[in-house]
Order: structure tokens, then sequence, then C-alpha cells
């Protein structure tokens, strides 16, 4: 079965959730958390991006991840793939670290974001890893413990996530507390899993009906929200793949892409192949990976096939590329006018 596309909305939250292979223990002392919780903050500061909730245990984690205009892939493989390398060594073992992908749900903020802020945070204490809100409090590895004052993690936004809750400080500390007993001593979580399409029109036979092939792979088990919420977000996701049929109805493929980039960074496209890091073949390979799979809607697969190197420096190239898109204001569309000028 093929996997399922990932959804990006600029300035959208994700719950992200992702667990040890096997349900192995992958924090096991506190220099793995550490780690994690170390990279995880250069990571959002090189995306800019914000973690608003998190929970580091032993065999999983849980994080809200509000992105920038990158997508959230940006962040979790160079964190993970990172962790994994030296988790591996620090242990002196070698092999899979997680499970399968990380799982990540796109979230409906006006309805869910306290929710799922308290849902996180209580993680520890809900597995029974701490016995009271009082442990929880000096529970390092969560962002609860900043919230209050407590193990604070520099790139936490704890006032941005304390205004949620109240305009001064001290209101919004008791509301904030308030709010977490509450969840301490509810019988039932609210259902935070996704699918809110499906649920909304009473099953999922229901939505094939309704929604077009892309829509059904894609799957609604990465939304959280309401029918409007969900419906707004596919139809976000549908624009965006009509931009990349657009290009491809104009002429563009890999082949054409890379000759442009390659006149734009004035080499050869035969230099593509070389091996080393000289800068404008660099910046050409950059360029190509992030224009290629963000607007031709090409896979890392076949980048690498034309590229002949592997999916970690597709994955790197990617990333370099927008930052040098962004750095330089250069926009794929208005490269791509000048050579149809002369096509």
């Amino acid at each position: 079965m093929p996997r399922m596309g990932r959804l990006h909305i600029d300035g959208g939250y994700y719950h992200v959730m992702g667990r040890g292979l096997e349900r192995r223990r992958i924090f096991s002392g506190n220099d793995d958390k550490e780690d994690f919780l170390e990279r995880l903050g250069i990571g959002l500061t090189q995306t800019n991006c914000q973690c608003l909730a998190f929970a580091v245990m032993s065999n999983h984690y849980h994080l809200l991840i509000r992105v920038s205009n990158q997508p959230l892939s940006f962040l979790m493989s160079k964190l993970l793939s990172g962790y994994a390398t030296q988790y591996n060594r620090r242990k002196n073992r070698s092999g899979y670290v997680f499970q399968n992908r990380y799982k990540s749900i796109l979230c409906d903020a006006d309805n869910y974001l306290l929710e799922l802020i308290r849902y996180i945070h209580l993680n520890p204490l809900k597995a029974t890893m701490v016995e009271s809100i009082d442990a929880l409090d000096r529970y390092r590895w969560t962002g609860h413990a900043g919230l209050i004052g407590k193990h604070i993690q520099r790139w936490h936004p704890r006032r941005e996530v304390l205004k949620l809750f109240g305009r001064s400080r001290k209101t919004a500390l008791n509301c904030y507390r308030n709010f977490i007993e509450e969840g301490v001593n509810a019988t039932v979580d609210k259902d935070l899993s996704g699918g809110g399409l499906v649920r909304s029109y009473g099953g999922w036979e229901s939505v094939k009906l309704l929604r077009k092939e892309h829509e059904v792979r894609i799957g609604d088990e990465r939304i959280l929200g309401d029918s409007d919420f969900v419906e707004s977000v596919l139809r976000s996701d549908i624009l965006k793949i009509n931009k990349q049929t657009d290009w491809q109805k104009k002429g563009w493929d890999i082949e054409r892409l890379a000759i442009r980039v390659c006149d734009y960074c004035d080499i050869k496209p035969v230099e593509l192949l070389q091996k080393g890091r000289q800068n404008a073949v660099s910046t050409a390979k950059s360029l190509i990976c992030f224009w290629a799979m963000n607007e031709l809607g090409l896979s890392s697969t076949e980048l690498v096939a034309y590229l002949g190197v592997s999916q970690p420096a597709i994955s790197k190239a990617t990333k370099r590329g927008a930052d040098y898109s962004q750095c330089n204001a250069l926009e794929f569309k208005d490269l791509m006018k000048q050579d149809e000028l002369s096509y």
C-alpha cells in the first residue's frame, strides 16, 4: 500500500507522535531525553517553527508543532535521523530506532488547541510515569514544567502559550493549572485521533462518495477538526496539486527544470553528476531538489535516480534550496517565466 502524502498548511498546528521500534525504550536515560530536546530546539530555530507542547516518555514522544512556510518534514527528518544516529552511538548498536514514520495530525486550533496542550502535558501522569500532579510539576520532560516556571526550555514559547489562558501572567497560570487539574479528573478524553470529516458525514462509505481520488488517498485521519475545517484543508491541498499539474501541462519536468536552474547558476547540466561541493553546483542541486518536490510534485525517489545521490542527501539539499530561495527572494514562477519567453 503506498504511503499517504503529508498535508502542509502554512502556520498550521500539528500533533506529532512517534514510537520506538517494537515499542522498545528509546529514551531510557536523561542523556537521551536531553539530546532529543536539544535537537528539537535547534530544528525549531532553523525552520522557524514553534513547539507549544511536548512530552518525552520512555518509548514515545508527543509534540504540538506550529509550522512556518516550510513543511513539517524539514524539522522532523533532521531531528529523528540525527537522534537515531547519536542514540546508536551511545548504545553501541545499529539499525532502526523509531517504528515506521512519525504520525502527524493537522489540527483545528480554534477548537482543539487547548485540549491538545492538556492531553500532551498530562501524558506522563496518564501513563503512570508520575504519580500525581505535583510530581508532574517536577517532571523535566514536558512543557508543563516550563509553563509553571520549572525546567524551562529556551525555545518553548511559554508566554505565547500562557496568553491562551489569560491576559495577565497570574491569571493565565491559575487558569492553566485549573484546566490541567480538570483533565486529571476527567473520566473520558475528547477524541483527538483525527478523522473529522469521516465522523461528520457518518462513516467512511459516505465520505468516499463525496471525495475525489486524491482526497481519498491523502487520508482523513491526518486531520483533527469539524467538517468545515477538514474540507477547507483539503481544498488548500488540492490547490497545491493543481498548481503542480499546471506546471506539468506547460511542459515542465525534471530535465527542463535542471536546464533552467543550471543556466541560472552558470553551470552545465553535466556538472550536476560531479562529486564534490562546488558552490554553484551545490546551489543548483539544492534548487532543483526544492522546486522539483514543492512545485512540480516529484518524489525524492525520482530525484535520487536523476542526481545519483542518496535519500539523506536529497533531504539536505531540499532544505538548502528552501533557505537559498528565501534568502535571495527567488521565486520559482519568476525564474521559470524568464525561460518560457524563449522556450
